[in-house]
């Protein structure tokens, strides 16, 4: 395989190609429409400035400096500044049905640290940082569900390596994503991308996900850590009430 990304699976990082330093930025990622109980029923209902502000509040509440955003369901791309924070987004065209979306919220003491996006589309959106050790890349991005149509998954997983394909080997990389995908815990069989604490089985959208973590030489960062089994999961599914991980974050 051509320009191999060389992973060290027990921290998470790259060795040798990919150097990362020690954070100094507390990051993370958010369905944003998790920000909305209590508010409205209907997303329409509730201005776009309303749900940027309560969001704000909960992140400063939460201490993070940088957010990757899903499902933001914002149309177009645009920027809004909070009293603390600014909201990047790349959204689908306006007379388009509002779903999907994704986008960052960063620290507004940070921004003179960014390099705002220029191009994404409403399941990924790229941002870089300029930071003491040189340029870091983040990616928000919003995968298809288990009942998609193959060929957007298709279209998705083709996108987001092309996106990641033209990051330079030496610079850091992180992907932020709600991938709606289940990859297990069969550290065994994908070494290189799965630590010791991975949880449930594999799912059909859980192979594309580790497969493109094969080839492009990417850690799935949440099963490598000991957490709580409250932190481990994110999602419950409405019928059979089971817990799943799909939110993850991949380097």
């Amino acid at each position: 395989m051509d320009n191999t990304r060389q992973a060290n699976c027990n921290h998470c990082t790259k060795q040798n190609k990919r150097k990362t330093q020690s954070p100094s930025t507390q990051a993370g990622h958010l369905e944003c429409k998790a920000m909305t109980p209590g508010l409205s029923d209907n997303l329409q209902q509730i201005s776009d400035a309303r749900k940027t502000a309560v969001i704000n509040n909960e992140l400063c509440r939460l201490q993070v400096d940088i957010i990757a955003l899903q499902e933001t369901r914002l149309p177009e791309s645009g920027i809004i500044r909070e009293r603390d924070y600014s909201f990047f987004w790349q959204g689908k065209a306006a007379d388009e049905t509002r779903e999907h979306g994704v986008g960052f919220a960063i620290k507004n003491n940070l921004l003179g640290s960014v390099i705002p996006p220029s191009e994404g589309t409403e399941r990924l959106l790229k941002l870089q940082l300029q930071t003491s050790a040189g340029l870091v890349s983040l990616i928000s991005a919003y995968a298809p569900t288990l009942t998609s149509a193959s060929e957007l998954k298709d279209r998705f997983y083709d996108d987001l390596s092309a996106a990641i394909s033209k990051v330079p080997l030496q610079e850091p990389l992180f992907i932020f994503g709600d991938f709606n995908a289940r990859v297990g815990a069969d550290h065994s069989s994908w070494p290189t991308c799965l630590g010791h604490f991975g949880i449930g089985n594999m799912n059909e959208n859980g192979q594309r996900l580790l497969e493109l973590c094969c080839h492009h030489s990417l850690s799935i960062t949440n099963t490598f850590f000991m957490t709580k089994p409250q932190h481990k999961v994110s999602w419950r599914h409405f019928r059979y009430k089971h817990w799943h991980q799909l939110d993850l974050v991949l380097t």
